[in-house]
C-alpha cells in the first residue's frame, strides 16, 4: 500500500516472537499509510477432537482468553506507537478465519508472522501457498513479516 493511502490492514497473530515482528510490520504499515488496523486471533480447537471429553472441561474458554490477552498486548504495543487498533478473536480453522475477517473487514493488506521453526502452525512452503490463496480469493496484499 502506497505512503498516504488510507485502507484496512489485518494482522493475524499469535503471540510469540513471529507474531511481534508482524505486529510490528503492521504498525508501521498503519503509521505510513494512515491505514485502519485490526488485529486477528483464531481460537482453533481442532487439537481437542482427539482427547477424551472429561480432560477438556473448558480449554476452549482458556485458549480464548488467552487470545484475548494476546490481542490487548497487540493493542497496547499499536498504541504505544500511536496506533489505534481493534482486535478480534474468533473461534475456528485459521486459514477460514483469516479470510472470512479480510473480506468482512474490508482489508487492503493482510500481514502474517514469518515461520521461526519453533512450532509454527503454518510451515515456510505452506505459509507462502495460504499467502498465494489468500491474494486470489481476497484481492488483498499479502505481507509476511
Amino acid at each position: 500500500m502506497a505512503e498516504g493511502m488510507m485502507g484496512t490492514i489485518l494482522c493475524a497473530t499469535r503471540g510469540g516472537e513471529a507474531s511481534q515482528a508482524a505486529q510490528d510490520a503492521a504498525i508501521d504499515i498503519a503509521l505510513r499509510t494512515g491505514s485502519r488496523l485490526v488485529f486477528l486471533y483464531v481460537v482453533d480447537l481442532s487439537f481437542l477432537e482427539r482427547a477424551q471429553a472429561q480432560h477438556i472441561v473448558d480449554v476452549g474458554g482458556e485458549v480464548a482468553r488467552m487470545g484475548q490477552f494476546l490481542l490487548t498486548m497487540a493493542k497496547e504495543r499499536a498504541k504505544a506507537r500511536g496506533v489505534e487498533a481493534k482486535t478480534i478473536c474468533r473461534k475456528g480453522k485459521p486459514r477460514e478465519e483469516i479470510k472470512r475477517a479480510v473480506k468482512e473487514e474490508g482489508a487492503d493488506v493482510v500481514v502474517l508472522g514469518r515461520p521461526s521453526g519453533k512450532g509454527d502452525f503454518f510451515p515456510e512452503e505452506a505459509l507462502y501457498a495460504f499467502a498465494q490463496e489468500l491474494e486470489q480469493e481476497t484481492g488483498a496484499e499479502v505481507v509476511i513479516a
